[in-house]
């Protein structure tokens, strides 16, 4: 239950209203509901033939063959150096490559661009995207995604939340998870859109839309993929049109700090980017994009008098234009 006092009475409103649990709809019933339309999984992946695998054949085996739910799991092989693409494949999926969907437009980097050109390879009339590094994967991450989309009309974007245990030598610290959430998005969010405090994981890698609607939004094509979709919908669609719900537990590969840093570098830039495009930044001139951070040792490349590298990483962020402005291009 919201506290009066910690909540706005919008945002108390429209969790009571739009929040919902993944085990409350049946795949069964959901396929009566899905009627004529059509669902596409998304699924992209750089190096991850450990989890690839499992992922896709859960969603086949349970969502495809034993019940016709999802129509087709597309996984978009993001430049892997490991076997990601042959597992996926040998698994069920259909397998797309980032660069050849993205042909003849700038190459870009990073997860939102892989997303991206996973939108642009679905047919589906719903597209639900699922990251490739989790574990124990069960089929209510997709299906309980498409509850919303397939029962209420007036829902447009649905994002997942969970518990993310941590583990470490100590022990797995039950929502431990989700670090970069905490210390840099909820903030973020919470002072300049409030609208969206309501969100439990703004960054989560589980949602899923309306093809109509996704193909409106530009993806940023780094780490700021998730932040800048939230803030782009509630101002496309409204507040109203976003739901969020419960997928239990989440279990996957956990980052190292500098790697988050530098995730929640992307995600403060991306965060300036729509400031400044709402126009509650006036100056024109972005942010520096050089995060500067330091790595114990270093040997030869250890500075004097630090006995540290100094790691200097670029975080500004691109982005892919809203997919039904380029279709044509994608296309041909």
């Amino acid at each position: 239950m919201w506290h009066s006092r910690s909540v706005t009475p919008v945002v108390e409103a429209w969790s009571a209203y739009r929040t919902r649990t993944a085990t409350q709809w049946k795949p069964r019933d959901l396929v009566r509901d899905k009627g004529a339309s059509s669902v596409s999984v998304v699924i992209p992946a750089r190096d991850e033939e450990d989890t690839v695998g499992p992922i896709v054949r859960t969603i086949r085996r349970h969502l495809v063959d034993r019940v016709p739910l999802v129509d087709e799991i597309i996984v978009v092989d993001s430049r892997s150096r490991d076997a990601t693409a042959q597992v996926a494949a040998a698994a069920g999926a259909r397998v797309v490559c980032q660069d050849r969907m993205t042909r003849g437009l700038p190459r870009l980097e990073g997860k939102g661009d892989a997303l991206w050109a996973g939108l642009a390879a679905a047919e589906g009339d719903v597209v639900a995207f699922v990251d490739a590094d989790l574990r124990r994967f069960q089929p209510h991450f997709v299906s309980g995604l498409l509850g919303p989309l397939l029962t209420d009309q007036s829902v447009a974007f649905v994002k997942g939340f969970y518990h993310r245990p941590l583990e470490g030598s100590a022990g797995a610290e039950r929502d431990g998870g989700g670090r970069v959430t905490e210390l840099m998005a909820r903030p973020l969010l919470n002072l300049f859109w409030p609208e969206l405090a309501g969100f439990v994981q703004p960054l989560a890698g589980e949602y899923a839309g309306r093809r109509t609607v996704l193909e409106q939004v530009p993806f940023v094509s780094g780490y700021g993929v998730e932040t800048a979709m939230l803030i782009d919908l509630l101002e496309l669609v409204g507040l109203d049109a976003l739901a969020q719900v419960d997928l239990g537990e989440r279990r996957h590969r956990n980052q190292s700090t500098e790697a988050l840093g530098r995730m929640a570098a992307q995600i403060l830039y991306t965060a300036w980017s729509r400031l400044h495009r709402q126009g509650l930044v006036t100056t024109a001139r972005p942010p520096t994009s050089a995060l500067t951070q330091f790595r114990r040792g270093g040997g030869a490349e250890a500075l004097p008098g630090l006995d540290r590298e100094v790691v200097v990483t670029d975080v500004s962020v691109r982005e892919r234009p809203p997919l039904a402005r380029v279709r044509a291009v994608v296309r041909s």
